[in-house]
């Protein structure tokens, strides 16, 4: 089979709830990134095939497929075509994997996998409640409900779950906590992430400012100040401190095939090694991550050992903290620049924009292989594997 790989990967720093970015237009930051691909590579944008863009919130200023509007709003020519996809929180990380699946083909040799999530201005849930406010439904249908009466399928909830069925105490959540906050912190001062980040120009009340830095990260956070805050639910174990933050934001990945670097000069930067994607119970829901990564690596031929870096979305801190108690993996590999606790969660972005932060620490760590996992509503979870080239 054909093999498709990574020539580049780009995100925007994130932006709180509310915060720097909460002025930008949810398809001008997915202008941005495109627009970043086109300047940071020397090839014939035209040449792009498609444009395939994860995003959760497929409503208001997010919606009328998104990803064809950021093709038009960028630099990118009108004649890419785009497609905007949904499979939750891996909503980009499935970006990637069928970018690679369309490359790997033959079908096509150039795909832009991206995600946009603006979470402040097209808020989580909106496309759910703001049709039931007004009588237009709910998603659960009476086959649904049949199926998981009276369930009412939460996150939250889920997150509880896999804590309370793997020995998990808040003392270790709020560690956790503090340590992606700290290693995250430490990757920004050292520079870690300049590579993936694309400077965006924003107004603020004090006036025009270039948007570098991730706004999600406590620079002072302390174990005592985590925790302080309050339960999300009386007698659990989860905080707003031990989960993911709400984040705009926006992400890209050029992937293309060995006729493509061919064509156009382009250096690879990675090969993706291996593309999973499985589902498994949609009430506990976020635990999937465990059993698609042993699903990856047996396809894969890889053991857990074998891989350098991992990147496992810190929907909440149950999640990382259950994945390596479960695969066994090295706790100093996982999420070695912080993750999304620290960093933020931008729901359709994420997927992207964590394969940029693995592509990147992989390099600088000059490791072999990364393995990227995302946990999804509906129980699902998508694992890509990843070798280094350059």
């Amino acid at each position: 089979m054909a093999a498709a790989y990574i020539v580049d990967a780009v995100r925007t720093a994130g932006g709180r709830r509310g915060g720097k970015l909460a002025g930008v237009h949810p398809v001008d930051l997915g202008a941005a990134v495109f627009d970043a691909i086109a300047d940071r590579n020397d090839f014939d944008t035209a040449a792009i095939d498609d444009v395939i863009t994860g995003c959760v919130m497929q409503g208001g200023e997010q919606t009328m497929d998104v990803g064809r509007n950021a093709v038009l709003a960028s630099k990118l020519p009108d004649s890419i075509p785009a497609v905007s996809i949904d499979r939750q929180c891996g909503s980009s990380q499935q970006s990637i994997q069928f970018a690679a699946q369309a490359v790997m083909s033959g079908t096509q040799d150039m795909v832009v996998a991206s995600g946009i999530e603006s979470m402040t201005r097209v808020p989580m849930g909106s496309t759910a409640t703001l049709y039931m406010k007004e009588g237009m439904g709910n998603y659960k249908s009476p086959r649904l409900e049949d199926a998981y009466p009276k369930i009412m399928f939460s996150q939250f909830m889920g997150a509880e779950m896999v804590a309370k069925k793997h020995d998990l105490s808040k003392d270790q959540l709020d560690a956790y906590a503090l340590a992606s906050h700290e290693k995250a912190k430490a990757a920004t001062e050292a520079g870690a992430f300049d590579n993936e980040i694309v400077p965006l120009e924003i107004e603020t009340p004090e006036g025009p400012e270039t948007h570098t830095v991730d706004e999600g990260i406590r620079f002072d956070a302390t174990l005592e100040g985590i925790q302080g805050v309050k339960l999300i639910q009386e007698g659990g174990v989860i905080t707003a401190a031990s989960s993911s933050q709400i984040c705009d934001g926006a992400s890209a990945v050029l992937v293309v095939s060995e006729q493509a670097l061919k064509d156009h000069g382009l250096t690879p930067r990675a090969r993706i090694h291996n593309l999973t994607v499985t589902a498994g119970d949609p009430v506990i829901m976020l635990e999937e991550p465990l059993f698609a990564t042993d699903k990856a690596l047996e396809k894969a031929g890889l053991s857990i050992g074998d891989i350098d870096v991992y990147e496992v979305n810190e929907a909440f801190a149950p999640v990382p903290l259950a994945w390596l108690k479960h695969t066994g993996a090295d706790a100093d590999k996982i999420n070695v620049h912080g993750g999304a606790i620290a960093l933020g969660h931008p729901l359709g972005a994420s997927g992207t924009k964590l394969m940029a932060t693995l592509l990147n620490a992989l390099e600088q760590r000059e490791g072999k292989y990364g393995l990227q996992t995302m946990c999804e509503g509906g129980g699902q979870a998508n694992v890509t594997i990843i070798e280094r080239m350059s």
